[in-house]
């Protein structure tokens, strides 16, 4: 990540500055600004202008007013939206260094830092000239009154956590084979401070793994099941684990049911983008040290029509015992997530909660703005989900579970198929999950197809990977 956050007792005029202001409180302008300037401020937030710059002979002073209309939770996101056009503001200006000041009696001020943190991401790996590109932001100063440290702190590893889901999103699969991304994942277990075990194919094979071995029959690189474990030091809130399961397939060709080239493979290294989702959490919550007790589980592999590829009409034996009736290879996240979802019995879960771009369908039906959930847990849990996703942004919209999506995933010839109708493809594919949990766990499926990867960028949101869900479960987790 390409910012520092530090805490500081208070401001000095000569620095760049970000003033936070009320409309109607302007009594701190005669410390700051010249009788011209404060009359210049006074008639741009007249007009709703709510981002001026003051440039000066040795430094900046960015003057931005927070909205206060909207529920709580519209004005933090558009707070973050604010805080990413006064990043922008900044690096026009070259401004390698700029404290925060809170003039404003409401407090949004951390989701104002959490705007401009995130609109400093950048993933500049294989870029020939670093230098040339970096942005020039490299320390946010915030005075002590701002936020308590333990919440700045807390920021930081989120937003952390959130670079990191980007970089392995944005990883091409010349790099993040299903091999390296285990490598990968230990690394980041080792620095950040939780556990990771990692079967091999020998160990796949052995524990008959059907989902992810007929996957991974194409492809020239052996498959991979990860399984990370964070537990506090402290007594966990919760009695027993709660599960992440995160599709990984690092990239995906449709198989032998290929996709076309354009606007479609080319964006398919994205679609690990559950498995980043799973590995950004753990490492938020191992460096906030949130107290709970999380196991995480990631299979994964790439999807390619090559060597011994499974094919349309194949009948798959499943880790659990089903077999099923292969109608479209390019419907694999679903068959490696099974194994995983039949994996996670064995820990008797609290919950297990899994993360997968999964679906065209999950895009057709709520686009980029949302995410699809479908669930058989409580009412009570998913409104917690819902109330997280709405605080950061990353806002829910739940499906049903009808019995009738349920009939559409019986086959002729196995006990299912891996394909349901034309219509809620998002649905019936989450019907397909539900049948491998057994109904033996409360369980909560998010497709995140639409929001884990942009081609275009969106405010604090990149270009690319998003790093979508981190925040999301960090939240859910923290509030657990």
């Amino acid at each position: 990540m390409n910012t520092k956050l530090a805490s500081v007792k208070t401001y000095n005029k000569k620095d760049n500055l970000i003033v936070l202001t009320d409309k109607s409180n302007l009594s701190w302008t005669k410390d700051l600004l010249n009788k011209d300037e404060v009359q210049y401020l006074k008639s741009a937030l007249k007009k709703d202008i709510f981002n001026v710059v003051f440039p000066k002979a040795n430094n900046i002073i960015v003057v931005q007013a927070l909205n206060a209309t909207g529920t709580n939770d519209e004005q933090r996101e558009e707070a973050r939206v604010f805080g990413s056009e006064a990043f922008n503001k900044l690096e026009q200006h070259k401004a390698k260094k700029v404290t925060i000041v809170n003039k404003r009696k409401q407090n949004h001020v951390l989701d104002f830092i959490e705007g401009i943190v995130l609109s400093n991401y950048q993933f500049l790996k294989y870029f020939s000239d670093k230098k040339e590109k970096k942005h020039h932001l490299e320390v946010i100063q915030v005075t002590k009154e701002v936020a308590p440290a333990s919440e700045l702190k807390d920021l930081m590893s989120t937003c952390e956590a959130v670079c990191v889901g980007r970089d392995l999103v944005n990883e091409p699969l010349s790099y993040l084979t299903a091999a390296q991304l285990s490598i990968d994942i230990k690394k980041l277990g080792k620095s950040a401070g939780f556990k990771v075990t990692v079967f091999d194919e020998k160990k796949i094979k052995a524990m008959k793994m059907g989902g992810i071995l007929a996957v991974n029959a194409g492809s020239f690189t052996p498959p991979r099941f990860n399984i990370l474990e964070y537990k506090p030091k402290q007594k966990a809130k919760n009695a027993r684990p709660i599960v992440l399961v995160g599709k990984g397939v690092v990239y995906d060709t449709g198989g032998l049911s290929l996709k076309p080239t354009a606007n479609s493979m080319d964006r398919m290294k994205a679609d690990m983008g559950g498995a980043a989702s799973v590995v950004g959490t753990f490492v938020a919550i191992a460096k906030a040290k949130l107290p709970v007790h999380v196991i995480g589980l990631i299979p994964a592999t790439d999807n390619r029509p090559g060597n011994n590829a499974y094919a349309p009409g194949d009948v798959i034996k499943m880790f659990d015992g089903s077999t099923v009736e292969v109608l479209n290879t390019d419907a694999e996240g679903r068959m490696i997530l099974a194994d995983a979802l039949h994996y996670a019995k064995r820990y008797k879960p609290e919950l297990v909660l899994d993360f997968a771009t999964l679906t065209g369908a999950a895009v057709r039906s709520v686009g980029t703005e949302g995410i699809s959930m479908m669930a058989n847990a409580s009412e009570a849990v998913k409104n917690k989900i819902k109330r997280s996703g709405f605080s950061v942004h990353e806002r829910i919209i739940e499906f049903p579970l009808w019995k009738e999506y349920g009939e559409q995933m019986k086959s002729n010839i196995a006990d299912l198929k891996n394909l349901g109708g034309p219509y809620a493809g998002h649905i019936t594919a989450a019907k397909f999950l539900e049948h491998f949990t057994g109904k033996e766990y409360p369980w909560v499926h998010f497709d995140i197809a639409g929001h884990a990867y942009l081609t275009r960028a969106n405010a604090y949101r990149p270009k690319e990977g998003t790093g979508a869900g981190v925040r999301l479960m960090f939240d859910f987790l923290k509030n657990y």
